[in-house]
């Protein structure tokens, strides 16, 4: 994937993210220095970025110092668990938004992100791609919505087989 830095819709993402930060205090934590790096060091959001993790003990302790509006967590993380993030934010301090980044694309985690209470979610592919999951995540979020892009929507809506219940011993006839 070729990433045009000087592309139209590329400058006013970084606008429409600017404008986001302008009043937000963030913290992120995500498990990838390199990714982590580079997300609290972007013009738009380096002003806003309060502080800075790789583990899910450091982002707990960052957010209960800082109390900010806003976590950017990877699901994955050097030591514990994005999720496992999330809900402990949620449970204490209920006004912090809460904005993971799937790296795995499954159900399982979808049905996660949604049951630790994230205000928005998006996969990490999604990034990078021209489909504006982050601009449109944060936009969302300012307006005090809940941002899952159809992908997630659709696994978040898929019925997981309930292996609690024995299988069937022969099919229904239409009688």
């Amino acid at each position: 994937m070729e990433l045009r830095l000087e592309s139209r819709a590329l400058n006013e993402a970084v606008e429409a993210t600017a404008q986001f930060f302008k009043t937000e205090r963030v913290v992120a934590c995500c498990g990838d220095r390199l990714t982590l790096a580079c997300l609290c060091l972007a013009e738009p959001i380096r002003r806003a970025v309060v502080g800075a993790a790789t583990t899910e003990e450091e982002g707990f302790e960052l957010v209960l110092r800082h109390k900010p509006s806003l976590l950017i967590c990877s699901s994955d993380l050097e030591t514990g668990y994005g999720m496992n993030l999330l809900r402990r934010v949620k449970a204490e301090l209920p006004t912090c938004q809460l904005l993971i980044v799937l790296v795995r694309e499954t159900q399982a985690v979808v049905h996660e992100a949604m049951e630790a209470y994230a205000d928005a979610a998006i996969f990490k592919s999604s990034l990078g791609t021209g489909k504006g999951d982050f601009v449109q995540a944060l936009q969302t979020l300012s307006e005090g919505g809940v941002y899952l892009p159809e992908e997630i929507r659709q696994l978040g809506a898929a019925q997981a087989p309930n292996p609690s219940l024995p299988p069937l011993i022969e099919e229904l006839i239409e009688r």
